[in-house]
């Protein structure tokens, strides 16, 4: 089993390694090939996207699920690849190479203040809109598509740069689930579907915006640059106060979380690490974002209705508890997270942690969602556990949750449970 699992860990070094090494690869080799003298064309195209993309990489944000982007550099790179005409009918003629080039150049400049104070965006992050970019000037100008598209009118052409942007959208995709399937020990699968439903969303806005500025172009030359950033950076602005909202809720609810440790309930750290631990048994089985948001919400939350005990269980082991007492826990403090109006998946999540995994599948019974067989296995793993490295405690606990797997805990969670317990052992987290 170990062998197997270094042989993963190896697997996802590899992939982020190889992708890195690509785009490392395909930028020297553009800048070099285009700043040879018959290399550069257009410049003051080149230095006018430059300029976009560059602004772009500086105000990048933080999407969900923790993915660095920047959505306005990617939408450039994407009009500065698409773009066929200038105004008074100049056809561009810069190649895929340049476009490379140009886009690299402007990463750089735009991430350099990030990284003079220490916040250098994801290397793997940088390298997959760096390759797909690539991909995109490949598809549209190393194959002379641009040439043949700009002969027939506007909807053609519109329609002919959709497809390059949904091929670039489809390999960006790729590139990620390949790189976080094997970071995260997720399947690839689960992965890929993620990164497919945050491209339809954000990714979708991102290949239209990059049409459109190339489009418009044609008509206004570089004015469309600016004419597209006020909108772009308004939105832009709105979604970084959405997540900072988003962060600032997650923020009080690690602090409601620790409401049960001040008052004696539950161990130091008891909801903190159930959530570390359970977040990452989630995401190897391949939840998706939003429901590792849930999922990580309720398991910091797992243990609030033990504020309604009288006398606390001791050490807040709500495993050592009665059947009856472990669901009228969870029920009262599905009852308090009711009361916030905003978390009732949470809530259902919190409700139902205490069910037995068996009864799941009885005739007349609602399934037990995942999150929560994830909780209540999670759960009973770290009040056997707690805060102890001793590898004598953590394979008594397993062995624990194994001999009830035919009735109390799924036997995929306790698996990928246990996959997850040993490879954080072997990093000594």
């Amino acid at each position: 089993m170990t062998s197997l699992r270094a042989r993963v860990d190896d697997a996802g070094t590899t992939g982020y390694l190889v992708v890195v090494a690509s785009a490392a690869l395909l930028a020297v080799a553009s800048v070099v090939v285009t700043a040879s003298p018959a290399g550069f064309v257009d410049p003051g195209i080149a230095l006018a996207f430059c300029a976009f993309i560059a602004l772009g990489e500086f105000v990048r944000i933080t999407l969900p699920g923790g993915r660095d982007a920047a959505p306005l550099a990617a939408a450039g790179a994407l009009g500065y690849v698409l773009l066929t005409t200038y105004p008074h009918d100049h056809a561009t003629v810069h190649s895929a190479l340049q476009v490379v080039a140009v886009v690299t150049v402007a990463m750089l400049v735009g991430v350099a203040p990030h990284a003079a104070v220490g916040r250098a965006p994801a290397l793997d992050s940088m390298s997959r809109r760096l390759l797909s970019i690539g991909v995109a000037a490949a598809l549209f100008r190393a194959t002379g598509l641009d040439a043949k598209a700009s002969e027939y009118p506007n909807p053609v052409l519109a329609f002919v740069m959709i497809g390059v942007v949904i091929l670039t959208l489809v390999v960006d995709a790729v590139i990620a689930a390949a790189v976080r399937a094997g970071t995260d020990r997720a399947p690839f699968s689960a992965v890929l579907r993620n990164e497919i439903r945050a491209q339809i969303g954000i990714g979708s806005a991102i290949g239209a915006t990059g049409a459109l500025i190339a489009l418009a172009a044609t008509i206004m030359g570089s004015w469309a640059l600016p004419v597209f950033v006020v909108p772009l950076l308004l939105t832009q602005f709105s979604f970084r106060r959405y997540a900072a909202i988003r962060e600032s809720s997650l923020q009080t609810i690690r602090a409601l979380s620790r409401v049960t440790e001040l008052g004696g309930y539950t161990e130091s750290g008891h909801s903190r690490r159930v959530s570390l631990l359970a977040v990452a048994v989630g995401r190897e089985l391949g939840m998706s974002d939003a429901d590792l948001r849930d999922l990580e919400y309720a398991a910091l939350m797992h243990d609030i209705g033990q504020l309604s005990l009288a006398e606390p269980i001791p050490g807040g082991a709500t495993v050592v508890a009665a059947p009856g007492d472990q669901r009228r826990i969870a029920r009262l403090g599905a009852d308090v997270i009711r009361q916030t109006g905003v978390l009732d998946n949470v809530a259902s999540i919190v409700a139902q942690q205490a069910e037995p995994y068996r009864r799941a599948h009885d005739v007349g019974r609602r399934d037990v969602p995942l999150a929560a067989r994830i909780i209540k296995a999670v759960n009973a793993y770290d009040d056997l556990v707690g805060d102890s490295f001793e590898a004598g405690r953590r394979l008594n606990a397993l062995e624990r949750l194994r001999l009830g797997m035919a009735y109390e805990y799924d036997p995929t969670v306790v698996d990928s449970l246990a996959q997850t317990v040993e490879r954080t052992a072997r990093l000594g987290v």
